[in-house]
């Protein structure tokens, strides 16, 4: 798993990892049931503080994301877990929010909207 974090973002430290972990996540780069970094290897690998990794594991164990086991370290959930179907409902409303949007601007109509999704969804 590769971490870049970047000193001129305006977002923290803590929520570049979370978020970077979050996708990998959602795109399955990090498998169920796989193990993350240790907090002490991470830390030491983006030479920050292990406090601040401990908060983006942390909260994204509360997100549902993944799980912690004491002594053995930090799991990705399994996808079938009620809170990540949970998390992946959310990311799906995200974007279907962002197409409506984009299909307003582009005065795409409901109809044409809908038979774009119905093509997608063919295709998968």
């Amino acid at each position: 798993m590769k971490i870049i974090i970047s000193n001129s973002s305006s977002l923290p430290i803590y929520e570049q990892i979370k978020q970077q972990v979050k996708a990998a996540i959602l795109s399955g780069a990090l498998e169920e049931n796989q193990v993350l970094p240790s907090l002490r290897a991470l830390a030491g690998d983006l030479k920050i503080s292990v406090l601040t990794t401990m908060r983006a594991y942390n909260e994204l164990e509360q997100e549902g994301f993944v799980t912690s086991i004491q002594g053995k370290g930090y799991y990705v959930m399994p996808r079938g877990s009620q809170l990540m179907q949970e998390q992946f409902l959310r990311e799906v409303e995200r974007s279907l929010e962002e197409a409506v949007r984009a299909a307003a601007m582009a005065n795409i109509g409901d109809e044409q909207l809908i038979e774009m999704l119905e093509l997608l969804l063919e295709v998968q």
